[in-house]
Parts: structure tokens; C-alpha cells; sequence
């Protein structure tokens, strides 16, 4: 597109609106910027559980109803990062909202009537704006409430409101690899946290379980999540990081509190995964779509229980390969006769997803929904987070619109 062109104008009008734009007034300042094009749209932010696609409120007529992910052209768009075009009446436009490569939403764009809806014109503006607007609801999201309200079905308890504040994005992506992770419950999440940075070509991994539940156990795995960044960014390594979050926690409590969880340092140039498991579950390694190991090296006690092992174990991968990581609330969900999710269970249908060519985002969503619906209320029992790392081209060329 030139600098003249109507949509390069309309995302200019948009980049100059934004500095001052308040959160709520985002819907507003969109319309406004299409208008001259005889454009309308309706912005949809997927809710925290993942399962519907809920409206910001816009600059006038009757408020839209949430959409179902699982049973709408627009969940497929949204699934599949694509975009998909509705007929109508009146005929539309569905066009993902990434930032990056996070699943944020959608934007539901009107063409002027009579418009083709097969225009690469029409679709790489609608594409330039609903990049732009993504990266928009993310910087805009701290400085008001209403992104946050429109995302939500119900209130958040206490510990969950802490503890998706300390989160990184759900998706990440570079050029040959993919990070996505998920927390359920979303309302209720108590001590599963997880992290992950990008160094040179070595990506720091990490997932998190707090003893407990709720409150004291999202505080521990606070401790924790906050020790373990320190340690990273002053160049500690992972037998030095998982030392420092022993004595933070030992230091801030004397009731044997502690932290299970898994330590990684991923090159992505070589494929090589060096880790500490910490009482914790072991990863799944997957390989052309298929489960055909876990790491079960480098034990060690819970983090804040102290262990002078020090061991780190190593794993080399191959191109295409996947890593799953997970809590027990995964493979101890129990259904209402008490059986258990299970890890064999959590294979298959990985195993499954994957052949399906979807996103991983979209992937581990259908894993965690899974989990929730075997779960029983009688048997509510640990969160459930999911971690997936993909080594693959493919896979990060498939994760962004």
C-alpha cells in the first residue's frame, strides 16, 4: 500500500489518535478512522477462560452479543488465526487480533455495500488495523478497567487477579519456535504460574506449583515466580536460580511452605534443553506427532525445601519436536466416578491436536478444555496449567494471521 492509500491514511489517524486515547474510547477511535472509508466494525476480546468472544462497546446502535469459540464462524477465525468472511446479511469480514502472536480477539469489519469481499485490498487494511488495534488493547489494558471488564463473565477472585498479573502473554513466537501456555480454572487459579524469556537464541522456561490453594499459595509461587526472574536477569544459572528461590522462600515463611515445578534453558539454535525438575511432573517430549518420551533427569526436592544435588540434566531435541509441560492438576483431575485425567490421556489427545494442523495456542486451549470437562465439582481439586513449546518454522509461521 502507498501513503495515499485510504487504509494506510486510516492506520496513520489511528497511530496519531492512540498516544492520548483512553482505553474505553478504543471502539470509538476505530469507527472514527474507517469512516472516511464507509467502514464499520465491532471489536470482540476473547474472555479469560477462552470460550467466548465477548464485545467492547461501541460508538452506537444495539449492544452484539457475546460469540460462542467453539460454534461460530467467528471462533473459527479466531481458532485459526485467519481470517474468514461472513455473508450475512450484512456481509462481514472476521479478522484476528494478535499482539504478536497472542490471541486477543476479533475485529468484525462492514464493507461498504457492494464491496468485494475478495479484495486483497480490503483484507491487508483490515489486517494492518487489526494489527495495529491489538497492539493497542495490550498497551492500553493498565491504564483502565474496561479491557479487563469486557474479558470477564464474572468477578475474579483475589488470588487470580494477583497471580494473571504477573503472567507473561499466553502465546509467544520467533522465527523457529513457539511458547504457548494456559491456566484453568481462570476465575480460581491458585499457585500455577508460569514463565519464560527470550536471551540471544536460549529461551528460559519455567512452570510453577504452590503448595496449597488460593491466596497462601499464590503468594508463595509469587515469591517464587519474582526470585526466579532476579536470579535470571543477573545471569544466575539454573542450579544458582533454583538455590535462590530455597532460601527466598525458606527466608519468608517457617512453615515448610514450598514450590514444585520445572527449570529449562532451551537453545534454540542447537536443540538442546538442559532442566531441574523440583518435585514436579515431568515434561512429554513429542515427536511427528507422537509422545515418545519424558524427562525424568535432574530430581530434586520442591523449591524452598533446599537440595545440595545441584544435578541439571539434559535432553537433546530434534526440528519439529514439541514440549509439554503440565501440573498434577492436569493428570489428577477426577471425574465423577474419581478417575483420573491421567498422563496417558493427555498424550492421546495431544497427539490428536497436533495431527489437526491447528495453532498451538489453539491446541493447547482444546487441551485445557478437556481437562475442565473431565473434571468433576465434586472433585474440583489443583489448578491445571499447560505449557507447550514447539521447535518448528512451521509452527510460528502458523500462529500469526
Amino acid at each position: 500500500m502507498s501513503a495515499s492509500d485510504p487504509w494506510h491514511r486510516a492506520l496513520a489517524d489511528l497511530v496519531s489518535r492512540s498516544h492520548r486515547l483512553p482505553p474505553d474510547e478504543l471502539p470509538v477511535a476505530v469507527d472514527d478512522v474507517l469512516r472516511p472509508l464507509g467502514v464499520t466494525s465491532t471489536l470482540y476480546l476473547v474472555d479469560v477462560e477462552q470460550r467466548t468472544l465477548r464485545p467492547l462497546p461501541g460508538s452506537g446502535g444495539p449492544p452484539a452479543e457475546p460469540l460462542s469459540i467453539d460454534s461460530s464462524l467467528a471462533g473459527r477465525a479466531f481458532t485459526q488465526v485467519e481470517v474468514h468472511v461472513g455473508h450475512g446479511p450484512p456481509p462481514r469480514l472476521w479478522v484476528p487480533i494478535v499482539n504478536g502472536t497472542d490471541r486477543l480477539g476479533l475485529l468484525e469489519v462492514f464493507p461498504p455495500a457492494g464491496a468485494d469481499l475478495a479484495d486483497e485490498t480490503l483484507w491487508d487494511g483490515c489486517r494492518l488495523i487489526a494489527g495495529l488495534v491489538g497492539h493497542l488493547v495490550t498497551g492500553k489494558s493498565s491504564y483502565g478497567d474496561c479491557l479487563h471488564r469486557a474479558r470477564r463473565s464474572r468477578p475474579m477472585e483475589v488470588s487470580a487477579e494477583l497471580l494473571w498479573n504477573l503472567l507473561p502473554p499466553l502465546t509467544f513466537a520467533t522465527a523457529d519456535t513457539t511458547i504457548n501456555a494456559l491456566l484453568e480454572p481462570a476465575y480460581a487459579v491458585g499457585g500455577d504460574a508460569f514463565d519464560y524469556a527470550l536471551n540471544g537464541g536460549t529461551i528460559s522456561l519455567a512452570i510453577l506449583d504452590g503448595v496449597g490453594h488460593g491466596l497462601p499459595a499464590v503468594l508463595t509461587t509469587s515469591v517464587a515466580l519474582g526470585t526466579l526472574r532476579a536470579a535470571r536477569r543477573a545471569g544466575a544459572d539454573l542450579t544458582a536460580t533454583a538455590r535462590a528461590i530455597d532460601e527466598a522462600i525458606a527466608g519468608t515463611w517457617s512453615d515448610s511452605r514450598f514450590v514444585t515445578g520445572v527449570l529449562a534453558e532451551f537453545d534454540t539454535r542447537t536443540g538442546l534443553l538442559r532442566y531441574v525438575e523440583a518435585g514436579h511432573p515431568p515434561p512429554v517430549v513429542l515427536r511427528r506427532g507422537r509422545a515418545v518420551r519424558t524427562l525424568t533427569g535432574a530430581r530434586r526436592l520442591p523449591l524452598g525445601l533446599g537440595d545440595e544435588r545441584g544435578a541439571v540434566a539434559e535432553a537433546q531435541l530434534e526440528p519439529g519436536d514439541r514440549l509439554l509441560l503440565h501440573t498434577d492438576g492436569v493428570t489428577e483431575a477426577r471425574d465423577a466416578a474419581g478417575e483420573m485425567f491421567g498422563l496417558s490421556r493427555l498424550a492421546d489427545l495431544a497427539e490428536r491436536q497436533i495431527t489437526s494442523g491447528l495453532p498451538g495456542a489453539e491446541i493447547l486451549r482444546r487441551l485445557t478444555h478437556a481437562v475442565a470437562a473431565h473434571r468433576d465439582a465434586a472433585f474440583s481439586g489443583d489448578d491445571a496449567t499447560l505449557m507447550l513449546i514447539e521447535w518448528s518454522a512451521t509452527a510460528a509461521e502458523g500462529s500469526e494471521p
